[in-house]
């Protein structure tokens, strides 16, 4: 018989405590996982539920002994790594904050994913989808910006005529 998983130097109730001061899901549920291991269920009972091996459970329980809570975070750099280098996400940056894409040619003198991505291509020979440059662009610390269409032929006087028309014709019921 397999010999039952315990957590050592922590109660049930210290555990349970540190519920309210996780904000990240995936942490809180591993944290849930080891506090049912501390109130003495097994890592086999538990890994239907939690849907993933005894094993992993009994890596969170011990990498939660050795780390505390810090332990059952993922560790930063996952995933993989950017295609661009710090040198042209600093161009792109750059690119986005100074310049227009009129100046290299583009019909528009505002800046779209569809463009950047066709920019990227042609200057630094890296394709891109939609999605992902959209990713790359939060990473720089853009968001998106919806646009007002401004119209170069209208009259301002005009559009202020016709506001002022239109809230004297304007009742409510």
């Amino acid at each position: 018989m397999a010999k039952k998983l315990t957590v050592r130097g922590y109660t049930p109730a210290k555990i349970k405590s540190y519920f309210k001061t996780e904000p990240k899901y995936k942490t809180g549920i591993r944290l849930y996982a080891v506090y049912q291991v501390s109130l003495g269920k097994s890592s086999r009972d538990l890994q239907e539920l939690y849907n993933t091996s005894f094993k992993q459970i009994t890596n969170w329980v011990h990498r939660f002994e050795n780390n505390g809570v810090e332990g059952l975070r993922d560790n930063p750099g996952r995933g993989r790594k950017s295609r661009l280098s710090e040198e042209q996400k600093n161009r792109i940056k750059d690119l986005l904050q100074n310049e227009r894409p009129d100046s290299y040619g583009y019909n528009t003198s505002t800046w779209t994913g569809a463009i950047l991505i066709e920019w990227i291509a042609t200057h630094m020979q890296i394709t891109y989808r939609k999605t992902q440059i959209y990713n790359i662009m939060k990473g720089l610390g853009f968001s998106y910006q919806k646009s007002r269409g401004r119209y170069p032929e209208a009259d301002p006087k005009e559009q202020e005529a016709f506001k002022k028309s239109l809230k004297k014709t304007f009742r409510k019921p």
